[in-house]
């Protein structure tokens, strides 16, 4: 074994898993409770700052200090609409900063500190990286962290500042869709020769906040991203919402108290509706809920069974059909084209979703990965394949770009002033050269061609500098490469000025003129 170690980090909203590529195979780190799974909790208290396990257990003492659901506030802005809902819900202060970024206020050593999702995600990276190192008695540095496939440009380099401030080498930001494909990838012994018809398989990870699908081809020793499709705002933490406020209305009815009031109480119920939701998944009867001194001193009591679930929840299966439908569609297969279809993620435990799934797809869901730790085990093999530090049997990898992006510049020269120079499910990573002709300095903006989870289409503005005609007065040639890398990020990468080289002729005596 090397003396470092390299890890892959599955970032979740609600927790995280780390895995490591190890001499013999993958596995996936257990935390200082012997838990393998970390709440993405940063807790703040009159001494000390509490991280992962440790914050999450006094999420209910503390609520006002306690902060999770970070990750879907990271590169986003005070104004966003998405990030106000996300906000709304949320027990603890925000204060917005001075360039309209988000901040998170709390009392921390009893005086009060401002943070933003940046610098607590950074803080929960380094406890990851803690955990790792402690576990395997190696430095940590090199690591592959996974991304949800349809954050955008801003989300990504916000996550990357993360990690970086937490002193962690990103080799790459791995899309959630594509990791879990690599780990089910890399086991098959029996994939098609590469030049064989591929197996198409689709993959359905259904999380704590959202729904993501893709549908990828595999052969020996490599996977193809065929096609993704997403629902960001939509998992298991929306049916839970759900029930909750069913709950907090029949309370009121017969009860006579109002749970949104207080807090504490809204945050046991939402605790209790979680494990009657998981209960429902294996059971069809009708199941109680019961909550002692739940407030003003009463007891109290409900009960549901999963068909009252799935009408309560219909609008939201229907958002899950749409978006399984979506990607069906666009990976342009038909459903004789598919081998399987494997679930990850939580919520794909649900009977209703795995029916969908049937119903779209043709075919049973199959469970062969570990639902939970998928993408952290994809992550730590990326890692390994990347790094120079250990050695395992190659995988190439080709993932695809979510959204569409053009380019737009000024149109004085009476030629198009737009292109879409990476179209939707492009390749990546990816480069490619553009040229123009101009006298002058000039600008090129780049942005998202559709409509994206994100409040800001546009990517950045690339001034194009030192441009001056030529000696004839004529425009000069400037090749622009333009590069989405292997984190998913789009940039201008670089600029040059092709000189035209001029003929030179002999005379007939010999002597060279130009």
């Amino acid at each position: 074994m090397a003396s470092m170690s390299v890890i892959g980090i599955d970032f979740g909203n609600e927790s995280c898993y780390v895995a490591v590529a190890r001499a013999g195979g993958i596995e996936t780190i257990a935390n200082d409770y012997s838990l393998r799974a970390t709440p993405s909790c940063v807790a703040f208290s009159g001494k000390n700052r509490l991280l992962g396990v440790a914050a999450h257990n006094q999420m209910v003492t503390n609520m006002k200090n306690t902060i999770h659901g970070f990750k879907r506030l990271l590169g986003r802005m005070n104004s966003d609409t998405h990030a106000q809902s996300e906000m709304k819900s949320l027990p603890f202060n925000f204060q917005p900063l001075n360039h309209g970024q988000i901040g998170i206020k709390v009392n921390y050593m009893s005086e009060d500190h401002v943070f933003t999702p940046e610098q607590l995600a950074a803080m929960l990276f380094t406890k990851l990286k803690d955990t790792s190192e402690q576990a395997l008695k190696t430095k940590v540095n090199d690591c592959v962290i996974s991304v949800p496939s349809y954050f955008t440009n801003a989300e990504r380099k916000a996550l990357l500042d993360s990690a970086q401030i937490a002193g962690l080498n990103v080799l790459r930001l791995m899309n959630e869709t594509t990791a879990t494909a690599l780990t089910y990838g890399i086991y098959k012994q029996d994939l098609p020769e590469v030049d064989d018809k591929p197996r198409n398989v689709f993959f359905v990870d259904c999380g704590h906040s959202s729904l993501q699908v893709s549908a990828v081809a595999f052969n020996k020793g490599k996977l193809k991203m065929l096609a993704t499709a997403s629902d960001p705002y939509l998992g298991g933490r929306d049916i839970d919402t759900i029930l909750a406020e069913y709950f907090c209305k029949d309370f009121e009815t017969r009860y006579k108290i109002n749970a949104r009031t207080n807090p504490r109480a809204y945050l046991r119920l939402r605790t209790e509706v979680e494990k009657l939701k998981k209960q429902m998944s294996a059971n069809s009867t009708k199941l109680p809920m019961n909550i002692e001194c739940f407030m003003e001193d009463k007891d109290v009591h409900g009960d549901m069974k999963r068909a009252d679930m799935e009408e309560l929840c219909a609008h939201l299966f229907k958002r899950v059909e749409q978006t399984l439908r979506k990607c069906l569609e666009e990976s342009k297969l038909r459903p004789e084209d598919i081998h399987g279809v494997e679930i990850v993620g939580g919520s794909t435990r649900i009977p209703a979703i795995k029916q969908l799934i049937e119903q779209v797809f043709g075919k049973t869901a199959s469970t062969t990965l570990n639902q939970d730790e998928a993408v952290a085990r994809g992550c730590a093999l990326q890692c390994a394949i990347l790094s120079p530090a250990v050695r395992v049997r190659d995988f190439s990898v080709t993932d695809l770009q979510s959204y569409p992006i053009k380019l737009v510049w000024d149109t004085t020269l009476k030629e198009d002033g737009e292109l879409e120079v990476f179209p939707q499910n492009h390749q990546v990573p990816f480069s490619k050269m553009l040229t123009f002709y101009r006298k002058e300095p000039f600008e090129i903006q780049a942005m998202y061609n559709c409509d994206i989870p994100y409040p800001n289409k546009d990517i950045g503005k690339f001034i194009v500098k030192d441009v001056k005609p030529t000696g004839e007065n004529e425009s000069s040639k400037i090749k622009v490469k333009v590069r989405i890398n292997i984190h998913g990020i789009f940039a201008i990468t670089s600029a040059s000025l092709v000189e035209k080289k001029r003929k030179r002729r002999r005379h007939s005596d010999g002597r060279w003129f130009a």
